[in-house]
């Protein structure tokens, strides 16, 4: 497989039906270094077969297709927006033909987090929940405040999502709690709270809480509050629109141009670490 650091980028998309994958389509569309190479949809799709930029009302000349061997044909990146059993099997494709994986799924196992990070070393992988570039620069404050905010503030995440989403809490909420837990020295396996139901008695101050709101079409809203006495800081991000996520997947799509293998974050695409 040829290398991405000839251009055009040629970018292959998973779920290319979805609401994501149209965004993704879009901005591949837009650009001027990157074209669209594949597109990969579940071979139930009423879609396959037909243009994938039909939606736009244009004519890309690539077929969305079931088959990840041809889908992936002559592509140098895949960006994954999907479910954690559908990016596995793209995964398996990818390493077997050398194609770079931009990973933007939610709600692997750890044993799954283990085989991408296998993987890694054969193709090159950006894994992050959340590819904004918003989100990410949130994720490097959070690691400040809360290295400054470790005593006598309890922490709490909210979240909400639209209707559609079907894990709980987002990735992007687990991601802050474990920077933040990091940043503490805490585990975030061993004092998250997930829910609160009927006498729960008084809050455990070393523990990390968690609240999710799901409901009509919200992109994504995060917020992360430090409460002490006397005062309460929060960071919160709010997305708007999806279209943040496909420019931060380009991004990192060109950042895995010049590498052939290892496991990177946004932190590495937006030079953070």
């Amino acid at each position: 497989m040829s290398d991405m650091s000839d251009t055009p980028h040629r970018i292959a998309i998973a779920g290319c039906t979805g609401r994501m994958g149209h965004m993704l389509i879009e901005a591949v569309l837009a650009t001027d270094d990157c074209t669209l190479a594949g597109a990969l949809d579940r071979a139930d799709s009423p879609a396959i077969g037909q243009d994938a930029t039909a939606f736009l009302g244009r004519v890309s000349g690539v077929a969305v297709s079931a088959d990840l061997r041809s889908g992936l044909q002559g592509a140098h990146c895949l960006i994954d927006f999907t479910r954690p059993e559908g990016t596995m099997a793209h995964l398996a494709a990818c390493r077997e033909l050398g194609v770079k994986l931009v990973i933007g799924t939610t709600g692997f196992s750890e044993a799954q987090k283990a085989e991408i990070a296998a993987a890694s070393k054969d193709i090159a992988i950006m894994m992050a929940p959340n590819m904004s570039v918003g989100v990410n620069v949130v994720l490097k404050l959070l690691e400040t405040a809360a290295k400054a905010l470790n005593q006598g503030y309890d922490i709490e995440i909210v979240e909400a999502h639209h209707r559609h989403k079907v894990d709980a809490p987002s990735g992007t909420a687990l991601k802050m709690g474990e920077v933040v837990a990091a940043a503490i020295g805490r585990d975030l396996k061993a004092c998250a709270v997930y829910g609160r139901e009927g006498v729960t008695g008084e809050r455990d101050p070393s523990t990390i809480g968690f609240a999710t709101v799901r409901g009509g079409d919200v992109v994504g809203d995060h917020t992360v509050m430090f409460m002490g006495t006397g005062e309460r800081i929060e960071i919160t991000h709010k997305s708007s629109s999806r279209a943040t996520y496909a420019q931060g997947s380009l991004r990192a799509a060109r950042f895995l141009a010049g590498r052939s293998n290892g496991l990177f974050g946004m932190d590495d695409v937006l030079g953070l670490g």
